[in-house]
């Protein structure tokens, strides 16, 4: 197995070109071409919830396979819109769910909703990138982690929207080498800590936000570490008893002294 920053730099270096790929794949095209046939007819909030095909490729874009049996609490995402703060959508923590309703807004545009481009080519670029982020994870987490917080962090403004979402939260812990106990703790000390570790405008820095996913590849590689990757195995020298292993001090102290944005 590929170590994660190997992995995720084959992903990352030529990103169109891996996108391509997955959407060429005969199943995910088949998926691309019957939503795009079927979208423009869907005009109601029951024609979207009833045609499976749609329903299914929209949820999966936006990151809501677990929730597609759910369709009662899809359909009160659906009916409140977005345009009242205290609408379903908006009260959720789970961000992705006001972005569904933004993106499918039938209590704002009715049966125009699904002749908007966010509709249409949005939601097959979403679901591209969904399923290549799925599918990399299913040989390595870490890269399915780390393509996900690229896709995310431009626009994180707070460490709040970090500690709501566990898989940032894990490329964050990961990266900084916070211990796993730390979810357990008080979530404003929690912030507090990883503001003092973070400038979150530096992830709209590509070399700034590349630098931090490279820290966060390497850190994951050494706390899961996988007996074919390379590039981890040069870091790695004999320690302690014939035959043990573990990483060198002096590297390990590097990684722990990166601070990024400060």
């Amino acid at each position: 197995m590929l170590s994660t920053a190997l992995a995720y730099n084959l992903v990352t270096r030529d990103l169109d070109k891996s996108l391509a790929r997955t959407a060429s794949d005969p199943a995910i095209k088949r998926e691309i071409t019957a939503y795009e046939k079927s979208i423009r007819s869907v005009k109601s909030i029951d024609d979207f919830l009833e045609n499976d095909t749609v329903y299914r490729v929209a949820m999966k874009a936006f990151g809501l396979e677990d929730m597609i049996y759910a369709k009662g609490f899809m359909r009160k995402v659906l009916e409140g819109g977005i345009a009242s703060r205290d609408s379903f959508a908006n009260k959720l923590a789970d961000k992705r769910y006001r972005e569904f309703a933004d993106t499918f807004n039938f209590a704002q545009f009715g049966s125009a909703t699904t002749a908007f481009s966010a509709a249409q080519d949005g939601v097959v670029k979403r679901y591209v990138r969904q399923t290549l982020e799925q599918r990399e994870g299913e040989s390595n987490e870490g890269v399915r982690l780390a393509l996900y917080f690229a896709r995310m962090a431009p626009g994180l403004k707070n460490a709040y929207q970090v500690l709501a979402d566990p898989a940032l939260s894990k490329v964050v812990r990961t990266a900084l080498n916070l211990p796993e106990a730390m979810a357990t703790t008080d979530i404003d000390k929690q912030a507090r800590l990883i503001e003092s570790r973070i400038t979150f405008a530096d992830f709209k820095d590509k070399t700034k936000l590349d630098a931090f996913l490279k820290r966060f590849a390497s850190m994951n590689d050494v706390n899961q570490p996988q007996p074919m990757a390379t590039a981890l195995a040069s870091l790695m020298a004999p320690v302690g008893s014939a035959g043990s292993v573990g990483i060198r001090p002096d590297l390990l102290v590097g990684l722990q002294s990166i601070r990024f944005g400060r």
